[in-house]
């Protein structure tokens, strides 16, 4: 018995601790990341001119990096079927012609906007070609892609057409991988959930 007191007491401490460590907002070593959005950039669209996130606001968004010659280009179909659903209810998709996975976006931005426009009747909004991974990548893509600067995950662009959603404020919520098809039923769940 006058063993077990302290065994008690050592317990009952222990777990206090670890309750605390666990506890992020009482830890000193924990580093908390701040949500940034995605309506502080601007970039070019495809037709070269200024595009602000900022005139997105309201609305759920999701990112998309496209390729022309890729065995999942069809997802394009889908793509405008979904933005043809939901453009109207707040929600906008974002495409990003990029050419790091297997040279299969080689094209000229007129050439990437011509053959969207003809064999997809794509109409959502196309940026204009850029690196999504490595040192070129382009900022828009390190703020998606880095947990200090989306403060909700880290991530790497596995291959064309990953999709990135993003709240009404422009935060990140999740993303989805490339064969991940854009009328998924996650998908269309998050874009009619209020």
């Amino acid at each position: 018995m006058k063993y077990l007191i302290p065994i008690l007491s050592l317990l009952l401490f222990s777990c206090g601790n670890s309750k605390t460590v666990l506890d992020n907002s009482k830890t000193e070593n924990t580093i908390t990341y701040e949500k940034q959005s995605i309506h502080q950039f601007q970039v070019k669209d495809i037709s070269g001119e200024d595009f602000d996130f900022k005139t997105l606001e309201g609305k759920k968004i999701m990112v998309v990096n496209t390729a022309s010659k890729c065995g999942l280009t069809p997802q394009y179909e889908d793509l405008q079927v979904l933005y043809e659903k939901y453009k109207d209810k707040g929600f906008v998709i974002v495409g990003f012609p990029a050419n790091n996975f297997m040279g299969q976006e080689p094209g000229t931005d007129e050439k990437i906007q011509t053959f969207c426009t003809s064999k997809y009747g794509v109409t959502f909004p196309m940026m204009s070609k850029i690196s999504v991974k490595g040192k070129e990548m382009h900022p828009v893509y390190q703020f998606l892609t880095s947990l200090e600067k989306n403060g909700v995950s880290d991530s790497k662009v596995s291959w064309n057409f990953q999709k990135y959603l993003l709240n009404e404020k422009g935060e990140l919520v999740t993303y989805k991988g490339p064969k991940t098809k854009p009328l998924n039923e996650e998908i269309i769940a998050w874009i009619e959930s209020k």
